[in-house]
């Protein structure tokens, strides 16, 4: 069995996560924008409002990899739409 790696974001990467929530968006659906769990930026706003908000120090996440986590989790998002709709249809045909 492998070792999960831990993902570790920058600091600007977790201040845009903390505006999407203090902005009005939920936890839920900024984490789903982000594609990361629902803990992981309820986290992010808890520790900015104590003032212990920090970015990844060792390993910098590149913008690429940020993007490209984002679109794994919008297309994991778009397939699982396209399949209730497939089901939909063919219930009511």
């Amino acid at each position: 069995m492998t070792k999960a790696v831990r993902a570790r974001y920058t600091l600007e990467f977790k201040q845009d996560a903390v505006r999407l929530v203090t902005g009005g968006q939920s936890i839920a659906a900024a984490a789903r924008s982000l594609g990361v769990v629902e803990q992981t930026p309820f986290n992010w706003v808890k520790a900015e409002r104590q003032g212990k908000l920090k970015g990844a120090d060792s390993k910098v996440v590149s913008a690429e990899q940020m993007e490209n986590s984002r679109l794994r989790a919008e297309l994991a998002r778009v397939k699982m739409e396209r399949d209730i709709l497939g089901k939909a249809t063919a219930y009511f045909r």
